[in-house]
């Protein structure tokens, strides 16, 4: 599939934004994950050489109190009858912990989600939700970018719970650094430590981010998009709570709006990548294939993970 250079790529009238709409066809309904071909999958199954497996989401109580407003679930256990036992979710949120944003999580102002769409999605207008990634499925090739690694080698004053942008640059700087050459299809996992820095919080410190989280992530400029779009990965998943910077900066813009109804990117976020990263970095060995299964809801905004890490 030939895709256009990103600097070649359409601006929205009026709007900083380039967007890749219509390049996957018109009623297209995957965005990025187009480019998981069963030539790319197939040849993601070769990276496995130990089959020893990481899987890549956190407990679904985690984080605890959750972020951005979102209330904790309620788990309960009852009898069906005196032989059998069933349990059910209360009040739960599917992208509270690791998971992913569909195509309808975030819209581009007037310009609509990735299908030009402007409708409001709980009107049960839903065309872009996250049952299309879990009926085509999501395996691939997957690249650890450890950011977490190289920025507190290069940056020693660096905290990821700070809100600090994290430059294309950066991110080209380590993979340079860990030597992986990276191909159409990929599916990038950056670690920028939040993960790591959360787990170090006591039950107070919980409480009290929970109130006013701040954190580390991706740059939302050009050069970020720019990045991404030309290496063409097929998803890009961090473990931080949104990919980007946390608070942004408005001179900046949006990594989300360039992101995803713009040039149709699959995000993930809060993926645990710490157990994964020690493996890699033992062996210097960066890729490996890269599993999930998005909960088969009908007009879900997002999902779970369910992902795992084969190497």
């Amino acid at each position: 599939m030939h895709l256009p250079a990103y600097d070649d790529l359409p601006l929205f009238d009026g709007l900083d934004v380039r967007h890749a709409r219509g390049l996957f066809g018109a009623d297209d309904r995957l965005g990025s994950i187009n480019l998981l071909t069963p030539d790319v999958v197939a040849a993601a199954a070769r990276e496995v050489r130990t089959g020893a497996m990481f899987p890549l989401d956190l407990p679904l109580d985690l984080p605890n109190p959750p972020l951005f407003g979102r209330q904790q679930y309620r788990h309960e256990v009852f009898a069906l009858n005196r032989h059998e036992m069933d349990d059910r979710l209360h009040n739960f949120h599917p992208q509270a912990s690791t998971q992913w944003d569909s195509l309808q999580h975030v819209r581009c102002r007037e310009f609509g989600y990735w299908d030009g769409s402007t409708d409001d999605p709980s009107d049960e207008s839903v065309s872009l939700g996250i049952e299309h990634w879990a009926r085509h499925g999501i395996a691939g090739r997957g690249v650890l970018i450890d950011m977490a690694d190289w920025m507190l080698r290069h940056r020693p004053d660096y905290d990821p719970l700070q809100a600090r942008p994290i430059h294309a640059r950066d991110i080209e700087a380590a993979i340079a650094e860990q030597g992986v050459e990276l191909r159409t299809g990929d599916i990038w996992c950056v670690r920028t430590g939040w993960v790591t820095a959360y787990r170090s919080l006591d039950e107070a410190g919980r409480q009290r981010y929970a109130d006013d989280a701040a954190f580390a992530g991706l740059c939302g400029d050009h050069d970020t998009a720019r990045l991404v779009w030309n290496q063409h990965p097929a998803a890009l998943v961090a473990d931080n709570p949104a990919v980007e910077m946390s608070p942004g900066d408005p001179a900046v813009g949006s990594l989300h709006r360039r992101m995803i109804p713009s040039l149709g990117m699959a995000l993930g976020e809060m993926f645990d990548l710490d157990a994964l990263a020690v493996a890699c970095r033992a062996d210097r060995r960066w890729t490996f294939m890269f599993v999930a299964a998005p909960l088969h809801l009908p007009g879900g905004i997002g999902s779970p993970g369910n992902s795992v890490a084969i190497r």
